[in-house]
């Protein structure tokens, strides 16, 4: 023991620190690292979340004794990653998140008896917003939504009525776009929840602050916008790529068609009235006939009131005879309805005016002799029935200008198909990744510390340990003459004692003592020239060219 405490103050002061420091840090580490390996992986429960839904998410995991990390300002909420789903599900089955809005449970906790009607009708339109914005999340790809009802009551006295209206914020992932199709959804989707309330009443705004739908935009007169002519143009080509690829691909095979359409639409909506007569086409609509027959005589002796009779002499000519009169009157009437067509031609917009297609078909592979893949082209027998193929699948017509192109060329790499579909290497995700980068650089850390840190320290440690062994060994050696043995006899009548000769050589060995003197001396050179080699190089060169 008094050994080991000698060896220990030989080495020094500076040596026992940087020792004791050096691995102090050591078992810190390997602490950490033991620490950090056993540490449960934390995952994400919810992220993006406001200050209400977080507050109210962190109490009911701090009464339910589960541990969580904050992150982001409180807007992320980790907790160990294999409770997640459970969490997430209890979450759920509790309404949170909500986005912060208040649904229809705000009349779970009101007073009926001190509340107000215009308490009740300020709640039921929070409640109706609330619930409309939860529904409106729900969507794929919305992250936050915001409603603003108006719901206007009709005036005392007042014929008129003002229409109710809403204005809707919706924040989508990446800030993407949403289509028009989704618009006109959760435009129909509120107006169908809202009493009295249409689509074209409804303006649609993203977090970007973009206008995506506007009071009145649903007008059947105002025709089609812009925005709509090109997405229905682009889902035409789409579909017609689809269908020229899809045909072509039961021929050369799956992923060996590329196909490109253009189409050139006309978005004009026109509407014709015409109305035509056809006089060959007459029809007897009614006949109406009269015939009328009158007969009249006059007999002898009865006087008439004429001029004749009231002229002097009026009977001297002894005319007294009898006069007759007859008459006949036939009228016919005839109706006649003449032919006539009334035609009503409305074109609705998104007519065709021409195709472009552009079709590239990849090329066969045959093995040769040593096994190797070699590229040949496709026949151009081959390559004109499969343009006709194609041309039939677009409904080709040349009056129109229509142009079909069908290329032959290899394709870069025909693997990417293959390789596309491959699944993950081994089973494992992208987090199990990461878990595994993140052992390997640990232990590549480890490993770094114990040769470039632990290897040195014990390698000088073991190298001293000899000279404090021999050291202590001297100690010793001298402490045990001072107090075993007599002093060292002095020459003749001095009165100076002191042990025998013989006794002195058998206590200390000159020549050992002398040997590993030179030895250590050596060492201590040999240390030297190998932490300052070009110092000794140039020492020894002084010296080789020395007088």
């Amino acid at each position: 023991m008094n050994s080991f405490g000698q060896t220990l103050r030989n080495l020094g002061t500076v040596r026992l620190v940087a020792i004791g420091g050096v691995g102090i840090g050591l078992v810190a580490f390997f602490i950490f690292l033991t620490v950090r390996l056993n540490t449960t992986q934390m995952s994400l429960l919810f992220g993006d979340l406001d200050a209400t839904d977080s507050a109210k998410i962190v109490g009911q995991l701090e009464a339910s004794g589960v541990r969580f990390q904050l992150r982001a300002n409180g807007q992320q909420i980790l907790v160990p990653a294999d409770q997640v789903l459970r969490l997430r599900v209890s979450m759920a089955e509790s309404g949170m998140p909500n986005g912060g809005s208040v649904g229809y449970e705000i009349f779970d906790k009101s007073d009926g008896l001190g509340t107000t009607n215009f308490v009740q009708n300020i709640n039921l339109i929070r409640a109706l917003e609330g619930e409309l914005a939860r529904t409106i999340r729900a969507i794929d790809n919305i992250d936050e939504a915001r409603v603003h009802l108006v719901l206007p009551k009709r005036e005392l006295f007042s014929r008129h009525k003002q229409e109710p209206s809403a204005s809707i914020v919706i924040k989508t992932q990446r800030h993407a776009k949403l289509s028009k199709a989704r618009v006109l959804a959760i435009q129909h989707l509120v107006a169908a929840a809202v009493p009295g309330l249409t689509p074209r009443r409804i303006s649609v705004i993203d977090g970007r602050g973009r206008l995506l739908a506007r009071v009145g935009d649903e007008d059947p007169e105002s025709g089609i916008s812009a925005e709509d002519s090109d997405d229905m143009r682009r889902g035409y080509e789409r579909h017609l790529v689809r269908t020229i690829e899809a045909l072509l691909e039961q021929s050369v095979g799956i992923g060996n068609v590329r196909a490109k359409v253009s189409v050139e639409m006309d978005f004009d909506r026109i509407s014709t009235n015409t109305e035509s007569y056809d006089p060959d086409g007459q029809v007897v609509r009614s006949t109406q006939s009269i015939e009328e027959s009158a007969k009249s005589s006059d007999k002898t002796g009865q006087s008439t009131v004429s001029v004749g009779n009231n002229l002097p002499d009026a009977n001297a000519g002894g005319n007294d005879g009898a006069s007759t009169s007859q008459s006949t009157r036939t009228e016919e009437t005839v109706n006649y309805e003449i032919s006539k067509t009334i035609k009503t031609h409305v074109r609705e917009s998104g007519t065709v005016r021409r195709l472009s297609v552009a079709v590239l078909i990849n090329g066969t592979f045959k093995a040769d002799e040593d096994g190797d893949l070699i590229y040949q082209p496709r026949t151009k027998d081959e390559m004109g029935k499969l343009a006709i193929l194609a041309r039939s699948a677009i409904g080709y017509d040349a009056k129109r200008g229509d142009t079909v192109e069908l290329i032959n060329l290899r394709f870069f790499n025909p693997d990417d198909l293959i390789t596309a579909r491959a699944g993950p290497l081994f089973g494992l995700t992208k987090s199990d990744y990461f878990r595994i980068g993140e052992i390997f650089v640990l232990a590549i850390v480890g490993i770094l510390v114990i040769l470039l840190v632990v290897r040195p320290l014990v390698a000088r440690t073991l190298d001293a340990l000899p000279s404090a062994l021999e050291a202590a060994k001297e100690a010793t050696l001298l402490a045990d003459q001072s107090e075993d043995t007599p002093a060292l006899a002095g020459p003749a009548g001095t009165g100076v004692s002191g042990p025998l000769p013989d006794e002195e050589d058998s206590l200390i060995d000159l020549d050992q003592v002398e040997g590993r003197v030179k030895a250590s001396t050596l060492k201590k050179i040999a240390e030297i020239v190998e932490r300052h080699p070009e110092e000794t190089v140039g020492i020894i060169r002084q010296w080789m060219y020395a007088e």
